[in-house]
């Protein structure tokens, strides 16, 4: 059965968010705002529809912050970064918050991989190299103190 076929609004709904969701997780404003620009003349039914999912563990902001993180760590993100493009994406301060702090990454090792992955293992010889390498490292979504932790060593 296509999305075509169903003729039931909600169902239709249902239909194209379980097809997002399958491809990946999606916080709850990607998937209303991805609905609603696909159905724009149903957005009256999204929130009823969202919840439907949400009640049956389709959809969970949970989840897919878990998921964001555990994406975005592996790439070589910060935890900074990380936190602000969940909150663009719906994810509540209070669950970034947490599943931030449940989150199992090392980010002191994470800035210090990310660190020799782009420097090697060449050590800071003068105070505007360790400027460009901790401006890098802040745009990465670093904290100061990972950031230093990095050039400890050296």
């Amino acid at each position: 059965m296509t999305e075509g076929e169903i003729k039931d609004p909600r169902a239709q709904l249902r239909f194209r968010a379980m097809d997002l969701l399958a491809r990946r997780e999606h916080s709850q404003r990607e998937l209303q705002n991805k609905l609603a620009e696909h159905f724009p003349e149903q957005v009256v039914l999204l929130p009823e529809v969202i919840e439907s999912l949400q009640r049956d563990g389709l959809q969970s902001d949970s989840r897919f912050a878990e998921a964001f993180i555990a994406a975005r760590s592996r790439k070589g993100q910060g935890p900074y970064r990380i936190r602000q493009e969940l909150q663009q994406r719906g994810v509540s301060a209070e669950l970034v918050s947490r599943v931030m702090a449940e989150c199992e990454v090392d980010w002191f090792q994470l800035a210090a991989e990310v660190a020799a992955r782009k420097y090697g293992a060449k050590p800071c010889d003068s105070i505007q190299e360790r400027a460009r390498r901790s401006r890098f490292l802040h745009y990465r979504g670093f904290s100061g103190e990972q950031i230093q932790a990095c050039f400890d060593g050296d």
